[in-house]
């Protein structure tokens, strides 16, 4: 197993031969590619003049100016990477449209988002998620706790597991060494991160969200032209049985007699249907509602109806993958059966070279094989930028995460700049942290990349989804609650996941010998079991401890949401501006050279002195970012759009269960 990805570009020349080559080789392919990267490059410098990124505020928030448009466009373009396409569309394949059921529950929870979470944050006046733990509940270790398991679960599952998938695409159509592959993308993304800050992120994002969309459905467009039509489609996918089976049980390989319905078997099905609606609700609570990379998108908004208008627009569009993913997934088991949906394991080793199957390469097959010149090389300059995007948005928030939540707390006299050096020093150190754990991921790669990350979000996300619900809807819960509900589930969450680890997660032909105990439950019913526990623990240690004063408590829960009074924060935040304690002694500063002005100017680290604000103008700046006021009219034109949406989300749930 752990031969599976190390001899890639070896293997890959093998399971080449086999197959029609289509190797980026003309002309028209080559020429899309690099003048898209020019654009992508002219569009980052754009917003790196356009706004300001020396400071905070500024790097991180985009200086809160954004429409719902890009913020819509921006929220779906940093929840879609090439991780994505690569897992939705493999795991479709191998099991049908459930897959999809994962991207239309975000369509109730951005509703959620928009209307229930978002108002808090913005009233709570915070740029990180640990930061409103922090004002919410005082004291260090829930803060430090979250912002190194968010550290955690950036490594683990989102940028591993989208290098893997981009290095599966740059490897079939270059058939490149797979970390050549890689570090010349991570060159790339980091390049633009570090200049760009988030506004350069989400102009970018709105570009490429649009031109993924189209080439994905040009692509659909070619793939139902091969199957002819929709009722063509479910008749060939039942029928796609790999031609070599060896003595391997006929479960393993005839697809499932379920694959065209999203609610499943309680039981016996791969994806069982309380699991999509709960299990899966509360891991998609966490990962829309409490996660910086989505939340740091819906602070950058100019008012909270765009906050709303923006959730709205990324619910219509996650109603696409089903359409854009998963039907060409399955469509591309119709047409390359014996590569997709292999299962004998020397088979499978031939044609991709992992012997645990191969439906991972499903979309990059239909890319490479259906697309004509030219669009090809546009539609790998969208995956390989898709994937830029969710590792910027990443990078981005993660350097948030660490300066303002990690690097303070040992230098609590950093200046503005230090930090701003600080978060772009540690971007570096994360690239190679990721970097050092790809060939984890391709030998830890269970078949189908997916079902990884799912499974690594139900065992560590429930307890904070829990936290964050019971921190703003109950304002009995107070610290000790908080922290002992976060550390048990962790330990729970832990100890399945290593468990999982160390048995090996398996396959259909060698199944694992994890005790059906431990590894028995299904991983979203696992979420659910873990998420009551949590609930429970921090409830409990609540009610028996000291509640927290309601003068701490005004605009950070829900029924105190519209008090006006002052708050009296739990603890000073460390971090002041040192500006401000200088006393006002003008201290004489040498004018840089030229070099210096170069490489700050290309940071963002200019030091051009800004206007000092009065104190009235202070308090005018902050009422400004934690205004929550909206106007009647669009107040009820996105109430009104919500109620649409919510009745979409229904009935496409009910006409595909």
């Amino acid at each position: 197993m752990s031969r599976d990805y190390f001899g890639f570009s070896l293997i890959r020349s093998n399971a080449r031969n086999s197959s029609s080559t289509v190797v980026l080789n003309n002309p028209a392919d080559i020429s899309v590619i690099v003048i898209y990267f020019l654009v992508v490059l002219g569009v980052g410098i754009w917003a790196m003049v356009r706004t300001n990124r020396s400071t905070v505020g500024g790097f991180f928030l985009a200086g809160r100016s954004m429409v719902w448009w890009p913020i819509g466009a921006s929220l779906f373009a940093s929840n879609i990477g090439s991780g994505h396409f690569v897992g939705i569309a493999g795991t479709a394949a191998a099991g049908g449209i459930a897959t999809g059921g994962f991207e239309w529950n975000a369509l109730i929870v951005v509703v959620i988002l928009g209307w229930l979470f978002v108002p808090i944050y913005i009233k709570a006046g915070v740029v990180t998620m640990p930061e409103y733990l922090m004002k919410r509940f005082g004291g260090h270790r829930i803060r430090i706790y979250l912002s190194v398991l968010s550290l955690f679960l950036y490594v683990f599952t989102k940028i591993s597991a989208d290098m893997f998938s981009g290095a599966i695409f740059i490897n079939q159509a270059l058939g490149l060494n797979i970390y050549l592959a890689v570090i010349m993308l991570l060159l790339i993304t980091a390049l633009y991160t570090v200049t760009g800050g988030l506004a350069a992120v989400i102009y970018t994002d709105t570009l490429q969200t649009i031109i993924m969309v189209v080439g994905s459905f040009i692509l659909m467009g070619f793939a139902f032209d091969k199957v002819e039509g929709y009722e063509n489609f479910q008749r060939l996918y039942m029928e796609a049985i790999p031609a070599i089976t060896g003595n391997v049980s006929e479960n393993c390989y005839t697809p499932r007699p379920d694959s065209f319905h999203i609610f499943r078997n309680a039981i016996t099905g791969d994806l069982p249907w309380p699991g999509l609606v709960f299990g899966l609700t509360i891991q998609a609570t966490w990962y829309w509602c409490t996660d910086q990379v989505i939340v740091q998108r819906c602070l950058s908004a100019k008012n909270l109806s765009h906050v709303k208008a923006g959730c709205i627009l990324c619910g219509y569009l996650k109603l696409l993958p089903m359409f854009l993913m998963v039907f060409p997934g399955m469509i591309s088991r119709i047409l390359y059966t014996d590569t997709v949906a292999c299962v004998d394991p020397d088979e499978c080793q031939k044609q991709c070279g992992a012997s645990v199957g191969c439906t991972n390469v499903a979309y990059a097959k239909l890319v490479l094989d259906l697309m004509p010149n030219g669009l090809r090389g546009l539609m790998l300059s969208v995956m390989m930028a898709s994937l830029m995007s969710s590792l910027t948005s990443i990078f981005n928030s993660a350097s948030t995460l660490f300066t303002m939540d990690i690097y303070t707390k040992v230098r609590r006299s950093a200046s503005e700049r230090e930090l701003m050096i600080a978060g772009r020093v540690f971007i570096l150190a994360l690239i190679g942290v990721s970097i050092a754990w790809i060939p984890v991921v391709q030998s830890a790669q269970s078949g189908q990349l997916f079902d990884y990350i799912q499974s690594i979000t139900s065992y560590l996300t429930p307890p904070i989804a829990a936290l964050f619900m019971l921190a703003i809807f109950c304002k009995r819960v107070n610290e000790s609650g908080a922290f002992w509900g976060l550390a048990i589930g962790l330990v729970i969450g832990l100890s399945r996941m290593i468990a999982e680890f160390a048995y090996g997660t398996g396959s259909c032909v060698n199944p694992s010998n994890c005790p059906t105990i431990i590894c028995g439950v299904h991983y979203l019913y696992f979420a659910i079991i873990l998420f009551v526990i949590s609930c429970i623990i921090i409830l409990a240690v609540s009610l028996m401890t000291k509640p927290i004063d309601d003068k701490h408590l005004y605009r950070l829960c829900w029924s105190l949401r519209n008090a006006t009074e002052e708050r009296v924060d739990i603890e000073q935040d460390e971090w002041v501006d040192t500006k401000e304690s200088n006393m006002g002694i003008e201290e004489p500063e040498e004018e840089p050279g030229f070099c210096k002005k170069a490489v700050l100017c290309f940071c963002g680290l200019e030091t051009q002195k800004g206007p000092e604000l009065s104190a009235e103008e202070k308090a005018v700046l902050q009422k400004k970012l934690t205004d929550t006021s909206e106007h009647p009219l669009w107040r009820n034109v996105v109430n009104a759009n919500a109620i649409i949406l919510l009745c979409v989300a229904v009935f496409m749930h009910g006409f595909f269960a």
